[in-house]
């Protein structure tokens, strides 16, 4: 911790906004923790607003609950994305109290003070997808942005080949700090939503398609291609990034 962190950490004991056992936690927190395999972030909260989360594909579960067994000990409410559902039936024994989200693929271990958020979460993000197909992605951005501490409305299967679907919801999407629009096929939704609100739009092109959506790059391509000014694109099934930049501009928001 250089100079200038440890004075801000200083002022927030002096002016009582953190209590003398916070401050010298955080004033003696090592930056990383070496687990041999994987060596964790433990300083991201503080530089980032939010702790690391784990991306759960292709590790073996004893590293896995190393990475989980640690970030508890730090009090760290753990995220966990692309868990199959073999790995998810060993954490569960390991971890009981945790959360497993098959569609999404999500695993998360709650401390008891994330429950007790529900009532004050900061910000408000709604997800809109164009089809039931693209729900996997939803449900990861809906399991990321519940991590995060954010308010989150659902608006589902509401795509441009039934366009009479999506007018009776753009109320609730005027009143979200950001919206994630989450499209397959060839992609045209962000820009339809883009055109009815005046937050951010976090555009998410699915694999969801046929032969020439290509895995996703033609939605991919559409969404970039975007004429709606406040539509921008994270990368392909990328529901967690998509969730994560919505919750970040919802809670800076809300801050403010």
């Amino acid at each position: 911790m250089n100079t200038r962190q440890l004075e801000q950490l200083a002022r927030k004991l002096l002016d009582g906004t953190l209590v003398l056992e916070e401050f010298v936690i955080e004033a003696t927190r090592a930056a990383t923790a070496d687990l041999g395999e994987a060596q964790i972030d433990l300083d991201r909260k503080r530089r980032c607003g939010y702790p690391e989360v784990v991306f759960g594909q292709g590790k073996a579960v004893s590293t896995l609950e190393k990475i989980f067994h640690r970030l508890v000990a730090e009090k760290v409410d753990v995220l966990s994305t692309r868990i199959s559902t073999e790995q998810a039936a060993e954490l569960v024994q390991i971890f009981p109290s945790a959360q497993y989200n098959p569609v999404a693929r999500t695993f998360r271990i709650p401390l008891g003070e994330t429950d007790g958020r529900l009532a004050k979460r900061q910000g408000h993000v709604a997800i809109v997808t164009a089809g039931t197909s693209d729900l996997p992605i939803a449900e990861e951005a809906r399991e990321t942005l519940l991590w995060m501490g954010v308010q989150v409305t659902m608006v589902v299967d509401v795509g441009v080949a039934g366009p009479q679907r999506l007018p009776e919801h753009v109320p609730q999407l005027e009143e979200a700090d950001a919206v994630v629009v989450i499209a397959g096929m060839e992609g045209a939704l962000p820009s339809v939503v883009g055109g009815h609100v005046s937050c951010p739009v976090i555009a998410v092109p699915t694999s969801v398609g046929y032969g020439a959506n290509l895995g996703g790059f033609t939605a991919l391509l559409s969404m970039l291609n975007s004429c709606a000014a406040n539509v921008t694109v994270v990368n392909i099934d990328a529901g967690f990034k998509g969730a994560y930049v919505a919750g970040l501009i919802a809670s800076r928001a809300r801050r403010r």
